[in-house]
């Protein structure tokens, strides 16, 4: 099964990704249906309390990274740390993939308890990528440098979102974006890669956020606003931020990097949840897997059906349904130029393989 697409030889102006953000950003992102995925712990060590989540590598993809994320609990008491305990042990994940987080979520009564837990849980959403490749772009047309300042209201237009008729955008989508900015701040990620030390193999440990928040602005100055009380209580949103990008060294440094068109689409489907966005997972995890799996003879990757199926979170039942949407958006891929050929190739049922030509064009590993 093959597409093709014939492209006119021209290369996009294009932005720089870090090569280490995206080799590990689908694991990072990762949600709860995956079965990679362990259940959210609350843990406690000499620096504080936790909330992490642990997505392990798959054994049968080699070079593949485990990834945890955390986040910190900052300055609880005793009592504060054994009420969370007692919310912990309301949460009934057993539902998440049954009925959804919501339902999951609906007996821990502290707004702020559940929304930490839903920040976890939903990390890296194709709605909060959107975001971290805006910021990349944003810091290439300005010299390259990993601060980046922006207007709230700019972001959301970037994102597709429509506004209201005074011109501002609705509490519901400033709240979320807020939500989002806080999550990418506090959520902590931890993984190792092997690191070799003369005749022995060890392993070097990286703790980074995918990036800081450093300042905002309010134009309104009587107007009271918390960073924090807005992303766990309330349905506020500053009207600037400047952020630092902690996946960021420059695209001189190592030359570890990819190179995104600037025409990417990022916008958001008016309504749509997040979650449902497939044709931004598979562009993520096929640009992840440039960087860790690399591309034979320049173009081509192989990948299992079944992995992709998992990595776009199609693990339902109906697998008739799960193909047509992996298919379909494979084509959207293809009818964007990110493709040039998607293919089958014949093989036993478990063990199908897709070989995609990338588009050198479009994304360019360095």
């Amino acid at each position: 099964m093959g597409h093709w697409i014939k492209k006119v030889s021209k290369e996009e102006a294009a932005f720089p990704v870090d090569g280490q953000l995206l080799m590990v950003l689908p694991r990072a992102g990762a949600s709860i249906r995956n079965p990679d995925v362990q259940l959210p712990i609350l843990r406690t060590d000499a620096n504080g309390y936790y909330l992490e989540m642990r997505v392990d590598a798959d054994p049968e993809e080699e070079g593949e990274v485990a990834v945890t994320r955390r986040v910190l609990l900052n300055n609880l008491s005793e009592s504060e740390w054994a009420q969370l305990k007692k919310q912990y042990d309301n949460l009934d994940l057993s539902t998440c993939t049954d009925q959804g987080l919501n339902k999951a979520l609906e007996k821990i009564s502290d707004r702020r308890i559940q929304r930490l837990f839903m920040a976890l849980l939903t990390f890296l959403n194709p709605r909060q990528v959107a975001i971290v490749l805006f910021l990349y772009k944003e810091a290439a047309s300005r010299g390259n440098s990993p601060l980046v300042s922006f207007r709230s209201n700019d972001l959301l237009e970037s994102l597709g979102y429509k506004r209201t008729k005074d011109g501002g955008f609705t509490a519901r989508m400033r709240s979320q974006l807020n939500q989002d900015l806080v999550a990418l701040h506090r959520t902590e990620l931890v993984f190792a890669q092997s690191l070799n030390k003369g005749k022995q193999v060890g392993a070097k440990v990286t703790i980074k956020s995918i990036l800081r928040i450093r300042d905002y602005e309010i134009d309104n100055v009587p107007r009271n606003f918390d960073l924090a009380k807005a992303a766990d209580y309330t349905y506020e949103l500053a009207d600037a931020y400047t952020v630092a990008l902690e996946f960021f060294d420059g695209p001189s440094r190592t030359g570890d990097y990819v190179l995104f068109p600037n025409s990417i689409e990022a916008r958001q489907k008016s309504g749509g949840n997040a979650k449902h966005d497939y044709k931004m997972k598979l562009l993520v995890y096929l640009v992840s897997r440039m960087k860790w799996d690399k591309l034979s003879d320049g173009q081509y990757l192989l990948i299992s059906k079944r992995y992709l199926l998992k990595n776009l979170d199609l693990l339902g039942s109906n697998n008739s349904r799960n193909h047509q949407i992996l298919w379909r958006t494979i084509k959207q891929l293809i009818g964007e130029g990110y493709i040039l050929k998607a293919q089958e190739l014949p093989g036993k049922r478990k063990m199908t393989k897709i070989q995609f030509q990338i588009n050198p064009e479009k994304l360019r590993c360095r």
